[in-house]
């Protein structure tokens, strides 16, 4: 039976190209990425595509977990940390670099759950690794301000949303420009010095 035991040489190999360029493409065009360009741009056909993903969230719950995932982790290391506002700040500039796709990610979330307020069947999709990393990044943000390095004033949306505009400025603007404004949303993320 497909899908049980473990892959041949080759279609491992198509498999790990497949999720390559599926990568490359999803930065480079969004979510709505046509899933035959993918399978043309890794040099295999459309049914390939389908023998290892059956669906579309199959693909993009396999592109972008591992990066999801590795979110959630670094969240969870820096939750941990004796430096929690650090870490958050090293967090927001990861996030930011892949920002294109995290926050497209996002806005499928939001708009799943306005539909149907849930994830897919099996609660297995995208939408639901998207929803672990950021109830890492809740725990990550408390601590921070817990210890008094972060901004009371600031949620967890509030980074999102100005990890978002990086990533909207590095696809339209030069990269000196963008790490300006990185930079600048850095400082206005960390607690204001007291007054004298």
């Amino acid at each position: 039976m497909a899908g049980t035991g473990p892959l041949r040489a080759d279609a491992r190999r198509n498999r790990e190209t497949l999720l390559t360029v599926a990568r490359q493409v999803l930065a480079e065009e969004g979510m709505d990425t046509s899933l035959r360009d993918i399978a043309r741009r890794a040099g295999v056909g459309i049914g390939t595509l389908y023998r290892h993903f059956p669906t579309r969230e199959a693909l993009l719950e396999a592109a972008l977990g591992e990066g999801l995932d590795g979110l959630r982790e670094a969240a969870a290391r820096g939750a941990a940390s004796d430096t929690p506002g650090e870490a958050l700040l090293d967090w927001f500039d990861r996030f930011a670099a892949g920002a294109s796709v995290w926050c497209q990610v996002a806005d499928e979330t939001l708009t799943a759950a306005h539909r149907d307020g849930q994830d897919g069947p099996d609660g297995s999709d995208v939408s639901g690794t998207y929803r672990a990393m950021t109830e890492a990044v809740d725990a990550l943000l408390r601590r921070a301000q817990e210890a008094g390095e972060v901004r009371r004033d600031v949620d967890t949306l509030d980074l999102l949303t100005a990890a978002k505009a990086v990533g909207w400025a590095t696809a339209r603007a030069d990269a000196d420009r963008a790490a300006r404004l990185l930079a600048v949303l850095r400082d206005g993320l960390r607690t204001p010095p007291e007054a004298p």
